[in-house]
């Protein structure tokens, strides 16, 4: 039986005004824009998918524009009038001749998987499973849970203000987040732990905690700080050097007793090989986003596993919808650390995120059983498509 081709493709960006503003290291947001890609088959079916950089590269190479030109004029043009046959084909498509791009590659490759799973009438997390049996993973980390443990990660507040983190620590301990992650920067790192850690004896609440510095340490320079920081007893340091810093992160997790784990480092299969061939940090966020889409993420989860390394689910963050992705892959049993996706209410003004994700008081986010439809107008007349080859982007105005 023939597969049916893909006849439609669109790109709509979307604008979630954030509850407030949200700082790390490298920049700020008070907005989530995104883009969301839109696959349609011969036979009707829609598939969905999320490319989420930030407007600027203070996270990555990639930003809003970069990807939606991307999108625009390489990479959708190559899935038109493509059967969609197994998930893995998506990714050979997008990689060919194209380099960096991963978070733009996310969008189109998510929703190729998500188009399957609408077709068959399965769940992402199925696919996932299917997909790492055929790349060798054993039955012990194929197994899944109903749900993922949700941790918080609390940014750096205005002005290092710290009423404002106190008050941020004692909210998310009474909320029911299984652990605490702090945004910390040279300049900004012990206070907000021994903050944390008072209003964690306040609460009667301990969590385990670990700092996210994004790169912002210089192995040199703050050598200092970075001990200070290894006497702190947290659980491990996530990102404290620069993305390109391979080698150097590998001789600090030597230097200091504090686990080093890697987030903006870790792009690729291959770059995973390499890490576990040089004996490097054996901590590591696998983001979708980061690492260009489904395929390559659940092709990293095989070789995590099978070295004995400690994963858990980081976010950009996405929209609800973006995260159904994560969710999937997040709900199989390698993750061993609380995830960094949150519900809906932690990031965004109510009503507006495009699949409502939900915490329990205990801290638990389901791992969906069902396709959820997002709040979007898809099929929508009043969303013009502007004249591009054969696909089309789209503009879905800001929520105001």
């Amino acid at each position: 039986m023939t597969e049916p081709r893909i006849l439609r493709t669109r790109v709509y960006e979307v604008a979630l005004p954030l509850r407030e503003p949200f700082v790390i290291s490298g920049g700020s947001l008070t907005v989530r824009r995104s883009l969301i890609v839109e696959l349609k088959d011969a036979h009707g079916k829609v598939g969905l998918g999320e490319s989420a950089p930030f407007e600027k590269p203070f996270y990555s190479s990639e930003t809003v524009a970069s990807a939606r030109a991307c999108l625009r004029d390489i990479l959708l043009v190559r899935v038109l009038d493509q059967p969609v046959t197994v998930p893995s084909r998506c990714a050979e498509l997008l990689s060919a001749g194209v380099q960096g791009n991963r978070m733009a590659r996310a969008g189109v490759e998510t929703a190729w998987w998500d188009l399957i799973a609408a077709r068959r009438g399965v769940t992402l997390a199925t696919l996932v499973s299917e997909r790492l049996a055929e790349l060798g993973v054993p039955a012990e980390w194929r197994a899944t849970r109903s749900h993922i443990d949700c941790g918080v990660a609390l940014g750096i507040p205005p002005e290092m203000n710290v009423s404002v983190l106190r008050t941020w620590v004692a909210q998310a301990l009474g909320r029911g987040y299984k652990r605490i992650k702090l945004k910390v920067r040279p300049g900004w790192d012990v206070e907000p732990i021994r903050i944390a850690r008072e209003e964690m004896q306040r609460a009667r609440r301990e969590v385990p905690m670990w700092v996210d510095a994004n790169g912002s340490y210089d192995a040199t320079r703050d050598q200092d700080a970075l001990r200070k920081l290894d006497s702190m007893q947290l659980l491990f340091l996530e990102q404290p050097l620069p993305a390109d810093g391979l080698w150097d992160s590998r001789e600090l997790g030597r230097e200091l007793k504090t686990p080093i784990c890697l987030d903006e480092s870790l792009v690729s299969d291959s770059v995973a090989r390499q890490v576990i061939a040089m004996e490097g940090p054996r901590v590591w966020n696998l983001k979708i986003q980061r690492v260009g889409g489904l395929e390559e993420a659940c092709r990293i989860y095989a070789r995590a596993v099978q070295a004995g390394i400690a994963l858990w689910a980081g976010t950009m963050p996405e929209t609800g919808l973006g995260a159904q992705a994560m969710l999937a892959l997040a709900g199989h049993a390698g993750f061993v650390y609380p995830s960094d996706i949150e519900p809906s209410e932690r990031w965004y003004v109510p009503g507006v995120d495009l699949v409502e994700l939900t915490m329990d008081a205990q801290g638990r986010m389901p791992v969906p059983d069902a396709r959820l439809d997002p709040r979007m107008p898809l099929d929508a007349e009043l969303v013009a498509a502007l004249p591009h080859v054969r696909e089309s982007i789209s503009s879905f105005p800001a929520v105001t």
